[in-house]
């Protein structure tokens, strides 16, 4: 059971990886690129959108959102440009860092803490 789950895992890594390749390939649509551009960002990024030291939610994107996010973008590729960017990710073995993800994550931490800061002054705020 144990190498079922790392193979997994390992699989998740290489598709992260393969649609980030797939984002820049003309023959997916639009809409799947721009998907593919998100997930592949997120997953890429050095940071986590909920850190790994919150207790239980802090793996949850990293068990479910992550893999939900990757099997969407994938459906949305045709196969054949999923096979062949599977094959590159295989023989890529090191996969990419996204900066630009780890820029996005750090700014919705930001608009988020903002905004939690607006909604708690004018709650406390009011007469």
């Amino acid at each position: 059971m144990l190498s079922r789950i790392k193979s997994w895992a390992s699989g998740l890594k290489r598709d992260a990886h393969a649609i980030y390749l797939a984002s820049r390939d003309p023959r997916v649509p639009w809409y799947a690129k721009a998907l593919a551009i998100a997930v592949a960002g997120y997953a890429l990024s050095p940071i986590d959108l909920i850190p790994d030291f919150i207790p239980i939610i802090g793996y949850l994107d990293e068990l479910v959102l992550l893999p939900l996010g990757i099997w969407l973008v994938v459906s949305l590729i045709p196969p054949e440009v999923m096979i062949e960017c599977r094959a590159r990710a295989d023989e890529a073995g090191q996969r990419p860092t996204s900066r630009a993800g780890m820029v996005a994550i750090i700014l919705l931490w930001i608009a988020g803490a903002l905004m939690l800061g607006w909604a708690g002054y004018a709650w406390w705020s009011r007469p």
